[in-house]
This record gives C-alpha cells, sequence and structure tokens, in this order.
C-alpha cells in the first residue's frame, strides 16, 4: 500500500499538483512520477487541454437605449496549473462571468446596427480585455466567439413596426406624389386647352372681322344685299335655337322683315 500510494501515473493531457505537508511543492507531468508516501499528496488534477466555456444568454443595453441578447463561448487552456489553482479559488466562473460583464460594456460603446454587425470587432476586444486579466491566473485565451447576437423580442416587435410603420409611409408619400403628379398633368393640360381655346376665339375674330369687311366692301351703300345677309343669319339662329334640347316653347315674330329691319336700324 505504502509503495502503491508513492506511484503516480499521470495521463497525456493532464498535470497534478502535488501539495507537502500543505504547501506546493511540484507539479507532475504526464506519464509515471513518484512522490512520498503520507507526506505527499496530489492536490488538483488540471486539464492541460483546451477549455471550451459557454456564456449563456444575456441582455445588454446600446449606446442607442436598443435591448440587445447576446451569447459566446471561450475557449482558455491552462499553461500554468500553479497559478490555475492558487491564484483565483474557480478559474472557470471567474473568466465566465469576466467575458459576460466585458461583452456588456463592449455593446454598450456601440449603436444597434453596428452591433449586431461587428462579431469580428466584438471578439476581439473581447479576447483582449480578458486576456489581460487571466494571465496572472495562468490561463490563456486562445478564442472567444460570439454564438448569437439579436435584439431581444420586445426589441423585435419595435423593429418591426417600425419597418411596417417606414413601408406604409413610403407608399403614402408615392401616393401623394402621384396624385400631385396627376394635378399638375391635368392643369397643365386644362392650360394648354385654354390657350388653344383662346388662339382658336382669336382666329375666329380675326375671320369674321375680314368677313365682314368683305361684306362691306362687297354691299357698299346698297340696302338689299344688307337685309339679306342679316336676314339670313337671323333665320339661322332662330333655327339653332328652336332645335336646342332646353328649349319647350319657342314664338316666332310676326314681322321677321321688321325684325330684320330693326336689327339693321333702318327702314325700307
Amino acid at each position: 500500500m505504502t509503495i502503491f500510494m508513492g506511484v503516480r501515473l499521470v495521463p497525456q493531457g493532464f498535470e497534478f499538483v502535488v501539495q507537502r505537508l500543505g504547501k506546493y511543492h511540484s507539479t507532475l507531468k504526464p506519464g509515471l512520477n513518484f512522490i512520498i508516501p503520507y507526506v505527499d499528496i496530489v492536490a488538483y488534477r488540471l486539464t492541460t487541454k483546451d477549455i471550451p466555456l459557454e456564456i449563456g444568454a444575456q441582455e445588454a443595453i446600446t449606446k442607442d437605449n436598443a435591448v440587445i441578447v447576446a451569447n459566446a463561448i471561450a475557449f482558455i487552456k491552462i499553461v500554468d496549473p500553479v497559478k490555475a489553482v492558487y491564484g483565483i479559488s474557480n478559474y472557470e466562473y471567474a473568466i465566465q462571468n469576466l467575458v459576460m460583464t466585458s461583452l456588456r460594456a463592449i455593446i454598450g460603446e456601440m449603436e444597434l446596427d453596428l452591433a449586431l454587425s461587428s462579431r469580428d470587432i466584438i471578439k476581439a476586444r473581447l479576447k483582449d480585455i480578458i486576456s489581460d486579466d487571466v494571465t496572472d491566473w495562468g490561463i490563456l485565451v486562445k478564442s472567444v466567439e460570439i454564438q448569437d447576437i439579436k435584439p431581444s423580442e420586445s426589441m423585435q416587435k419595435a423593429m418591426e413596426q417600425q419597418a411596417t410603420a417606414e413601408r406604409l409611409k413610403r407608399a403614402m408619400i408615392l401616393e401623394a406624389e402621384g396624385k400631385k403628379e396627376a394635378m399638375i398633368r391635368e392643369a397643365e393640360g386644362k392650360l394648354e386647352a385654354a390657350k388653344k381655346e383662346a388662339e382658336a376665339q382669336i382666329m375666329l375674330a380675326e375671320a369674321s372681322a375680314k368677313a365682314i369687311e368683305d361684306i362691306a366692301a362687297a354691299v357698299g351703300d346698297k340696302e338689299l344685299p344688307a337685309l339679306f345677309l342679316l336676314g339670313d343669319r337671323y333665320v339661322y339662329a332662330i333655327q339653332k335655337l328652336s332645335t336646342s334640347p332646353n328649349t319647350k316653347n319657342f314664338v316666332l315674330p310676326a314681322d321677321i322683315l321688321g325684325a330684320v329691319k330693326g336689327i339693321a336700324g333702318r327702314s325700307i
């Protein structure tokens, strides 16, 4: 039994910390090792392989007061077992809380859009911060990976509502711009039509004036041709008036010739 107590076989990937009479004495490397029975004891068995540490999901507040949820995983390696067991009581718990605290601090310095799209920046800063703090514990931080980073449920709902509002806003703006364009085109059309109508009236007036000049030149001082033209226009006007759909009753003058003379302002 005494010989058995003095022989220690350390597996590959592990190191044993030996205490002699309650004080650190030596570190046993992988392979066959010997200690003094009853005096030396193996106080700690530590692995020298990479250790993954899960960092649970936690909420963090960004610089613009948005709440996001992030979780991570850290890969560490014990390079000095003595510092790892005597430098801190529970290095895994300490590193997990250190990562969570540092992660909240880093996200708190970023705005929402930057935090969601900057995983590489966050993990690089996390590694730098943690590496400086855990050096005294004989631990090497090999990598820190951000597993997931996303807005909280309440924040996601708010973002969805904001996106819906933005789409409605754009749709209303497009509709208003369409109505505005239609009104402008309608007004331009009316203006163009009014210009054409005015030009037509001017042309008609000029034609009428020219016709009157030609008639006056042709008639001269002769009364009968003038009365004939006036009578013809008078009869045509009465015909148009009688065929109007708004006309219910129409009375013809008894003396059409007298009416024409009255228009002419002279008597035969």
